[in-house]
């Protein structure tokens, strides 16, 4: 069987169960086993009335929601390739993807989302809401007959991910069935490992928009094992939707952890002062711990915070929680051991859109702070020159959409050359240290990853969003840091930040003089990539001006 036939066994057999929920005004929504494949096979017959075929494609624009899984299902369902769009990305950057992929038709979320692409399209473009594709569901479609997907070979195409384009044009990874076979597997077993035997479903909650590769896999991998998946939809409450959804794990980004991490220790600050004294000493404590310089008092400060103070964090967190996911970018170890103190782990995974989001999974019983994991089955990982890592394995994608010399430049001799620099240690558990494209070379010679800097200085100013160091060809670093409007930060606070971030660094990583300004970079002006990811070429071009003036007038 593939993964989709999986999927569907799995739904015809948890029928009468909850399988996929909607949060929406402060209520959740839940579709059964059975309604969800009447959902799904509603779309199946609007797709062949529309006149597709195998191996036609679809592109699929719309935010996350339960008609957004039945369209994906039921498009792979008949053979058809998915094109998988972000909803809140720039109209024209949409208008592009959706050219290069050249679907037979376009499913929007709404009509607002129709007409911002249609804008910038040719009248020949087909575009059509997600309420046309459903609109032959009723009260009695769950008796209608449910077919089986289409038969896939292995190397059938299933999706087009279109990747972030952090250096250049967004380009399509094409992913085929016998990726999905891999990876499916993979994800459960490391579920299975940390949920343990139980008859109870898995309850995840889900906010990561649905066209990201990670996203896309957590779900299809929900959707397969017996678990309730609840699906965000207002970003602004996340906190609300958390306590409805309770879950026992779901996916995150580095981003938000940091955020959660600021907030829980802005609340201690501003409790009692004994309460504000234990938190820091058994925070201390377990970072002298982990790096086993332990103190005679450090067990006993960490077990008193654990019996009078971390419960009620853990439990603000989510009372049913196992452990939080992250992917998409390294985690502050820091942060890492943060969680894993209040009794909360955090497993980390690393992967790109090319190698179907996974390369390395954190084993929940053998979680390494700091670390990704080790590789996944029948992976290959090792380090090329300049310490990049290459891939060799079933989950490599098969080729970028229409880009052959795309290809060609990443696939080498059966190896996917990631363009990520790492080390691994000696139990095979493997760290990211930077990015190749994203080296900043100093006019002196001096090579330097900026991210970790930039991290650094993050951390130090809760308040902002993203930072941004430059110095390609200059005597020295400068930082470009967006803040909220809402949030906004005074020169002094950014000062003593970047000292902060400049302590124990040697002077060619030290940052000389920081511009800064609310939401500098975005989605919606085009800065940042749909995963949040900076396009440093092109905020290096917007803030010309605003970087030669740094240069002109050095802060230190």
């Amino acid at each position: 069987m593939n993964f989709l036939e999986i999927i569907f066994e799995r739904l015809r057999r948890d029928g009468e169960e909850p399988v996929l929920q909607e949060i929406r005004d402060g209520k959740i929504d839940s579709v059964s086993g059975r309604e969800f494949l009447a959902l799904i096979q509603t779309a199946r017959e609007f797709l062949r009335q529309a006149g597709l075929h195998k191996r036609d494609r679809c592109a699929l624009l719309a935010p996350n929601s339960i008609r957004w899984a039945a369209l994906d299902l039921a498009l792979m369902a008949e053979g058809i390739v998915v094109i998988p769009l972000y909803a809140r990305q720039a109209p024209a950057e949409l208008a592009g993807m959706i050219k290069d992929g050249s679907p037979s038709l376009v499913c929007c979320g709404d009509e607002i989302l129709l007409d911002a692409v249609k804008n910038h399209l040719s009248e020949a473009t087909p575009l059509v809401t997600l309420e046309t594709v459903f609109a032959n569901i009723s009260a009695s479609s769950g008796n209608r007959a449910l077919e089986n997907p289409t038969p896939l070979a292995g190397d059938d195409p299933v999706t087009i991910i279109y990747t972030s384009g952090t250096s250049g044009e967004p380009k399509g990874v094409v992913l085929i069935v016998r990726n999905l076979n891999h990876m499916l597997p993979c994800t459960n077993d490391r579920l299975d490992r940390l949920m343990g035997p139980r008859q109870e479903p898995d309850r995840v909650f889900h906010y990561l928009p649905l066209n990201f590769a990670g996203s896309w896999i957590i779900l299809l991998t929900c959707l397969s094992r017996h678990s309730v998946v609840a699906l965000s939809t207002d970003l602004t409450k996340l906190g609300d939707e958390l306590k409805l959804a309770a879950p026992n794990y779901f996916l995150n980004v580095p981003t938000l952890l940091e955020r959660v991490r600021a907030k829980i220790e802005d609340q201690i600050k501003q409790r009692s002062s004994m309460a504000a004294s234990l938190f820091d000493k058994a925070r201390k404590a377990g970072l002298r711990l982990h790096h086993e310089e332990a103190k005679p008092m450090d067990p006993i400060w960490i077990a008193v915070a654990n019996a009078f103070m971390f419960p009620s964090i853990r439990k603000s967190l989510g009372p049913n929680l196992k452990a939080l996911i992250c992917g998409s970018a390294p985690l502050a170890i820091e942060t890492q051991l943060f969680y894993a103190m209040l009794g909360v782990p955090v497993l980390q995974g690393y992967g790109l859109t090319e190698t179907t989001a996974l390369c390395t999974l954190d084993d929940p019983h053998a979680v390494e702070p700091g670390r990704v994991g080790l590789a996944i089955p029948e992976v290959q990982m090792l380090l090329g020159e300049n310490q990049e890592i290459l891939v060799r394995g079933p989950n490599v994608f098969s080729g970028y959409w229409n880009k052959p010399e795309a290809t060609a430049r990443v696939l080498q001799d059966g190896w996917f050359h990631t363009g990520d620099q790492g080390e691994v240690n000696a139990a095979g558990n493997w760290r990211i240290i930077g990015r190749l494209k994203e080296l900043i070379i100093l006019n002196s010679g001096h090579n330097i990853a900026p991210e970790p800097i930039e991290d650094k200085l993050l951390r130090s100013l809760p308040r902002a969003q993203q930072v941004m160091l430059y110095g390609d060809d200059r005597s020295y670093l400068v930082a470009l840091v967006s803040v909220a409007a809402s949030n906004a930060l005074t020169r002094e606070q950014v000062e003593t930040a970047v000292a902060q971030a400049n302590a124990g660094l040697p002077h060619y990583k030290q940052i000389r003089n920081f511009y800064f300004g609310p939401n500098l970079f975005t989605i919606e002006n085009g800065l940042l990539t749909a995963n949040g990811k900076l396009k440093r070429s092109m905020i290096a071009a917007h803030f010309h001006e605003a970087i030669e003036d740094m240069y002109r007038k050095p802060q230190s």
